[in-house]
C-alpha cells in the first residue's frame, strides 16, 4: 500500500493557518480531530515563546466557537477547540482516507502522512484542489505489509535471511548455512521461505495492478 507525505499550504481564510503565520515560532501538534456536519472539534498541543498571545488570538477568532485550555506549562499548552470551519478535514472526509495523527502545523503549513490505496490518494488530491488547499507531495513509497502478510516464523526467517545476506548478489549465505544459522532443517527453511516470498510477491503485484 502506498505511503505518502504531503505538505499543505493552509489558505489565509483558515484561522489556524493565519494564527500560525502571525506567530511564526508557534507549532500546533494536532492530536485528534473530529469533523461534524457544520463544525469540527480538535485537540492540539500548542508551543510558542509568546503562548498567552497565541491562545488569546485563537480564542478571538470568529470561526473558533469555543476553546478550553486543558493544561498549561511554560511555553506549551494542551487545548480543545471547536470551529465552524474545519476546512482541513473536509478533503479527508470526502476521500475516505483516515488521517494519521498526530500531525504538525507551523508557519501556515501542515505535514500529513497518509497510507491508502492509489485511487484514494488520487481522490484526496482532487478533494484538496476542490477546496483550494495547495499541496506538495514530498515523498511517496510502496510499503509491503509484511508483518500482516507473514506469520511470525515466516517474518523472523525472512529477516534472518536478509541479515545473513541470503538475498544479496552474489549471495553471502547459502540455504544450508541459513538453516543451520536459525536451527531448522534445510527442507523446512526452503518451504517457509518459499511461502513467505509467494505472499510478498503476490501482494506487491496485486497492489501494482490496482494503481
Amino acid at each position: 500500500m502506498p505511503h505518502a507525505e504531503l505538505t499543505l499550504t493552509i489558505p489565509e481564510e483558515i484561522w489556524i493557518g493565519d494564527v500560525s503565520r502571525t506567530y511564526d515560532d508557534a507549532a500546533f501538534r494536532i492530536l485528534a480531530a473530529l469533523p461534524g456536519e457544520d463544525s469540527g472539534v480538535g485537540l492540539a498541543e500548542v508551543t510558542s515563546a509568546d503562548l498567552p498571545a497565541v491562545l488569546r488570538d485563537i480564542e478571538s477568532r470568529d470561526s473558533v466557537t469555543s476553546m478550553e485550555i486543558l493544561s498549561h506549562r511554560d511555553d506549551r499548552a494542551l487545548i480543545q477547540f471547536e470551529t465552524s470551519m474545519p476546512l482541513l478535514l473536509f478533503p479527508v472526509q470526502g476521500s475516505g482516507i483516515p488521517l494519521e495523527m498526530p500531525f504538525t502545523l507551523s508557519d501556515g503549513q501542515a505535514v500529513w502522512e497518509i497510507s491508502a490505496p492509489q485511487e484514494r490518494l488520487s481522490e484526496l488530491g482532487e478533494q484538496l484542489e476542490e477546496f483550494g488547499i495547495p499541496f506538495n507531495v514530498d515523498r511517496i513509497q510502496q510499503h509491503l505489509e509484511s508483518e500482516q502478510l507473514l506469520t511470525e516464523s515466516q517474518l523472523e526467517l525472512v529477516e534472518a535471511a536478509i541479515d545473513a545476506g541470503y538475498y544479496d548478489t552474489p549471495r553471502d549465505c547459502s540455504l544450508t548455512e541459513l538453516a543451520d544459522r536459525v536451527g531448522i532443517a534445510k527442507s523446512t527453511c526452503s518451504e517457509t521461505l518459499h511461502r513467505a516470498e509467494e505472499k510478498i510477491l503476490k501482494e506487491f503485484v496485486t497492489d501494482r495492478l490496482a494503481r
